[in-house]
This record gives structure tokens, sequence and C-alpha cells, in this order.
């Protein structure tokens, strides 16, 4: 279903109306056999909703992180204490983003 949601936001995007044929366009367009049910569906259900309200509603909502489990802390020889300091030297380019 993701994929039709996807479509209809694509129109909505590009500023056109969301009608059972665009969507229809977007889909076959895509690669994929358009699914009728699904399209009448998602139509009907997007008729009264003001799209942009929801979209900057939705883009107001925090993002809940997720908890974070806490482990025991072992202690560390010095010897992987240097291994570790000397990985995180080594870290450059994009792969420094991520550490």
């Amino acid at each position: 279903m993701s994929e039709y949601v996807h479509a209809a936001l694509l129109l909505h995007a590009v500023k056109k109306e969301i009608t059972e044929d665009s969507l229809k366009a977007v889909v076959k367009a895509a690669g994929i056999d358009p699914d009728e049910a699904r399209i009448k569906a998602l139509v009907a259900s997007l008729a009264e909703v003001n799209v942009d309200e929801v979209l900057s509603s939705a883009a107001a909502v925090p993002a809940v992180a997720a908890p974070q489990v806490s482990q025991p802390t072992e202690a560390k020889k010095p010897e992987e204490k240097k291994e570790e300091e000397k990985k995180e030297e080594e870290i450059t380019g994009l792969g420094a983003l991520f550490g």
C-alpha cells in the first residue's frame, strides 16, 4: 500500500490533483500493476484530507528516540584502550561522519 501513498504524495508535491486516473498513471509509470481497490480506497480516504496540514503537523512531531539499553561495563586492559584510540584516528572521509 505504501507505493500508492508515495504516488499520492508525489502528485501532491507537483501540485496535481490526486485522482484515480492520476494515481494509476504514476503507479504504472513505476512499473507496478495498479490495484483498483487500493486506488479507490486511497482516493476516497484522501477526499476530505488537507494534505498540506497533515504534512506540516507530521513534520512538527519530534522523533522519538529508542531507549538505550545500558550494558555492564568491564574493566578494559590498557592495551585495548590504545587500539581503540588508533582506530578512531584512522577514520577519515565519510566514515568520520558515522563515528
